[in-house]
């Protein structure tokens, strides 16, 4: 399918636009309504109006952001007007949600006059955080902004000036340090004489270009003084006062040039007559000035960059303004100022010499990424932008004085951590926990991973060891290993790492005997032993068995049966429990335990009340929540007489008879379970009132159909499958689940192991 058909078949399924407003508030009653507006929402009312600052804290201004555009310079497409352009607008009332939760309102005006423009925005200041400007054209676009950040006390940002200067701003920064050149000394072309170019130019100054080192061209050629045609205030600052005429003048001996044009403007023979190194930011859209293959075909030593997603480094400003005005609305700035610019500039350019997550590299179809001459700046859906680009925003506002608001800058750092998801600061936590304690005692949690040639493993390991949660051993053919850890550039990251090739190890025969003599009254002979040793989910289980590793993951490229046939027979379960199958499934603003999704097919009560009980005792491990159990059924407390109905039933006595202090009731229905309303009006007797956080099924086909719709159809996170009741920690992996998945168990792993540890201590 074409991309134009793509495009409006995106723009016309389902509910018409792209953006809806939803309510934040319960309307679900008529308390909630007399809440909601009349009479109660006149108590807010009185308090803005004594103290005019609490509209930030009653209503939603503080996070609302206008998008305001008059259509007069969209995309490449010119003026077509406040209709044709809403689509863009809607669209970045997307991003902005997206990258950075900030609601929008779009805002287009029939207002060609730029000083309607700016009358219009003074009077909607009332109702916004904020205002983006959006596809003005030049050079009216340059007297409204600086005509509303004179007037407006809430924060102004053209982004489609300062948004490409930021982003590419930071990529010139890399750039320059990779080629070892310094920004005084740059000689800098720029293509384009409007919004984008003049302040790129202006940023590039603060960034240290000097002013005579500048050529500036427009459609007309270059910028010099005493042209008279096409001139205005704004690009007469850039006026050169040599002899270049022509873009093709004044790229002769140039360090870099910067397009913000049209397409095909620059030829190869330019290219070629530029300095060393050159940089070529070419980054019309979307079409470039010039493509990059056509530039790295005279020039190799070149660094490129554009606008497009399909060619390295590109400049998004998807990277810029979300954070930008996430670190303004939160700080109440009354402005963005160049302090804030600079410290987006920075912050993207830093952010790009970290190591980049699994998450980004699964975004773009498993490519890897590595900061250098096609990696500059980080990709658009890097969400740790959010982190470095809002906190240095925030900061600098409050360092140059114009935010309203202090923020400990720490704990602004830990809330935007929230907006990245429940998982994410979940995950964070036990991530903590497990350096915190590897800190505390000096002793690193060692885990085994079977599957030691898979490359995902291999991504993880490096995760593993970086992120300090454990230790790992690679299984497998150690020639295979070490050759994809070259291919995969993991060699310095992994280096050092333990690979065991198990038929190789002086460990074999020894853990092959070990093995015998453990199965050896369950049909095991010898020669059995020898040959299931050789297999490295025998191999790594007898590891962990007899202490010379703490825990094992394995499954990411096999059957559950396969994976956890090895770790049952070598390791058991622990006396008195049964093996059960659990997902920590996490929603934005709760966390539930889902047993049993993976082992038990059709467990008895007695089975059912012991995976309650091992169940509810590993929550409460992981989680400073009491357990709160349901027992699920299609019935609520004999209304349907059956025998699965029984089963539970039973299990509910058994498991109160053998932990007499665990919260659990049952049977229920998901329902009754999960809404206190229900609970409440039907059933006020019951121990769980709609609040339960560990559900166990009546067995293993609903538990594994309820997490599997609740993962792919209910937006929740779904963290597992975790194996209780082992006797030691050993997790099955999903099979084909990515890298991330496989370092969040490992990071429960090394959790269970030091809870244990503290167990075995006391």
């Amino acid at each position: 399918m074409s991309l134009y058909k793509q495009a409006i078949e995106y723009h016309t399924m389902g509910r018409k636009g792209k953006i809806e407003v939803i309510p934040s508030k319960p309307v679900s009653s008529q308390q909630d309504l007399s809440l909601a507006y009349s009479p109660g929402v006149a108590e807010p009312c009185r308090m803005i109006a004594e103290q005019d600052d609490l509209v930030y804290e009653y209503t939603i201004k503080g996070n609302l952001v206008a998008v305001v555009t008059n259509g007069t310079a969209v995309l490449g497409l010119g003026d077509i007007g406040p209709h044709a352009s809403k689509p863009v607008m809607e669209g970045k009332g997307i991003l902005f949600k997206k990258f950075a939760d900030i609601d929008v309102f779009d805002i287009e005006l029939n207002a060609k006059n730029p000083e309607d423009v700016v009358r219009a925005c003074e009077m909607l200041e009332p109702t916004f955080g904020g205002i983006n400007l959006e596809d003005i054209k030049a050079p009216e676009c340059f007297y409204i902004e600086q005509e509303l950040k004179k007037k407006l006390k809430i924060p102004v940002f053209h982004d489609d000036q300062h948004g490409t200067a930021v982003i590419s701003g930071a990529a010139f920064l890399n750039a320059i340090e990779l080629v070892n050149k310094k920004a005084a000394n740059m000689k800098v072309v720029f293509s384009g004489g409007g919004a984008a170019a003049i302040a790129c130019a202006e940023l590039y100054l603060h960034l240290g270009v000097k002013l005579e080192n500048i050529i500036m061209c427009d459609s007309k050629g270059a910028i010099y003084k005493g042209r008279k045609d096409g001139m205005n205030p704004y690009k007469e600052k850039f006026a050169t006062s040599g002899p270049a005429r022509t873009l093709a003048d004044a790229l002769k001996g140039a360090d870099a040039f910067i397009g913000v044009s049209v397409k095909d403007c620059v030829t190869p023979e330019m290219v070629k007559s530029m300095a060393k190194d050159p940089l070529v930011f070419a980054m019309a859209n979307p079409d470039p000035e010039i493509l990059p293959e056509e530039v790295l075909k005279v020039r190799p030593d070149a660094i490129m960059a554009t606008g497009r997603s399909d060619y390295p480094n590109q400049v998004n400003n998807v990277l810029g303004f979300p954070f930008i005005f996430r670190g303004a609305l939160d700080t109440r700035a009354t402005q963005i100022n160049e302090e804030m610019k600079m410290a987006a500039v920075k912050a993207l350019a830093d952010l790009a010499k970290e190591e980049v997550p699994e998450s980004v590299s699964r975004a773009y179809g498993g490519q890897r990424f590595k900061y250098g001459k096609e990696y500059l700046i980080p990709k658009p859906f890097d969400r740790r932008a959010l982190l470095w680009v809002a906190s240095a925003v925030a900061e600098a506002a409050m360092k140059s004085g114009v935010a309203r608001k202090k923020l400990d800058l720490k704990q602004y750092r830990d809330s935007l951590e929230t907006l990245l998801g429940s998982t994410y600061t979940i995950m964070r936590g036990i991530k903590n926990q497990v350096r915190k304690a590897c800190d505390g005692d000096g002793s690193r949690v060692t885990i085994v991973l079977p599957e030691g040639e898979q490359v995902k493993i291999l991504r993880a390991a490096e995760i593993i060891r970086d992120e300090q949660i454990a230790e790992p051993v690679l299984l497998g053919d150690e020639k295979r290993i070490r050759q994809r850890i070259k291919d995969n550039d993991l060699e310095k990251a992994l280096e050092g790492v333990r690979i065991i090739h198990p038929s190789q190890s002086d460990l074999y025969e020894t853990f092959a005997q070990k093995f015998y003599e453990l199965r050896q009254r369950k049909g095991m002979t010898l020669t059995m032993a020898l040959s299931l040793m050789r297999q490295p989910n025998y191999f790594g289980s007898m590891m962990v068995h007899l202490g010379k590793a703490d825990g094992l993951l394995s499954g990411i490229a096999q059957s559950y049966p396969d994976t956890i046939r090895p770790a049952i027979q070598v390791i058991g379960a622990e006396p008195g429990s049964k093996l059960a199958g659990v997902y920590m499934m996490i929603t934005k603003k709760k966390v539930f335990w889902f047993a049993d999704t993976t082992v038990n097919v059709d467990p008895t009560a007695e089975d059912l009340a012991d995976i309650a009980i091992h169940t509810a005792a590993f929550a409460k491990r992981f989680s400073s929540v009491e357990p709160r159990v349901a027992m699920l059924s299609f019935s609520n407390f004999g209304s349907t007489h059956h025998a699965q109905v029984q089963k539970v039933q039973e299990a509910v006595a058994i498991a109160r008879q053998k932990a007499p202090r665990l919260v659990i009731d049952g049977e229920m229905q998901v329902d009754t379970a999960l809404v206190p309303e229900v609970a409440k009006e039907s059933f006020p007797f019951s121990a769980i009132q709609g609040d339960a956080n560990v559900l166990i099924f009546p067995d293993l086909q609903s538990g594994n159909i309820a997490y599997k719709l609740m993962s792919r159809m209910g937006g929740c996170d779904a963290i597992g499958p975790i194996l209780v009741g082992m006797n030691k920690p050993v997790h099955v992996l999903q099979r084909g689940g990515d890298v991330n998945d496989i370092v969040n168990m490992a990071a429960i792993t090394a959790m269970e192991v030091q809870l244990n540890r503290k167990k075995g201590a006391t």
